[in-house]
């Protein structure tokens, strides 16, 4: 399964030239696995913040394969690749026109009390759920 959300490109995601400006992308890309926490995972940044938990971006990879412009609408579509112990690798493209604009494989971690600690069993099992409707073949 693949989560999707649509983006309209703004002004303010755009360079004087009227392309996004790359780093953009990655507040677009955040926006896009907050939005999945919250509507997918039924778990709001906001609540994981305040209970004083996080799930920072420990690494990151982007590849910008054409150009985004002002005034166009991208579709982010977001899938799970792993899931481990602490650590959750997602991938997130935005598209446009039929083309991949941008993807980017990310790692999430899991903290707790300031340290990486394994995914809360009600989280592992919603991230599990839904990556393996995914991986499922139609009979």
């Amino acid at each position: 399964m693949t989560y999707a959300r649509i983006v309209p490109v703004e002004f303010n995601h755009c360079d004087p030239a009227g392309i996004v400006f790359f780093p953009r992308y990655f507040e677009m890309v955040n926006s896009v696995v907050e939005n999945f926490f919250a509507e997918v995972l039924d778990l709001p940044f906001a609540e994981i913040v305040t209970s004083g938990n996080g799930v920072p971006t420990a690494r990151i990879e982007t590849d910008f394969s054409a150009p985004s412009r002002l005034g166009e609408r991208l579709t982010f579509v977001l899938s799970v690749e792993r899931l481990g112990r602490a650590s959750l690798v997602l991938r997130t493209e935005a598209r446009a026109g039929g083309e991949v604009r941008m993807a980017t494989r990310q790692t999430l971690v899991w903290v707790a009390g300031g340290r990486p600690a394994a995914w809360p069993p009600r989280l592992r099992e919603k991230i599990t759920a839904f990556q393996e409707a995914r991986n499922a073949k139609p009979a």
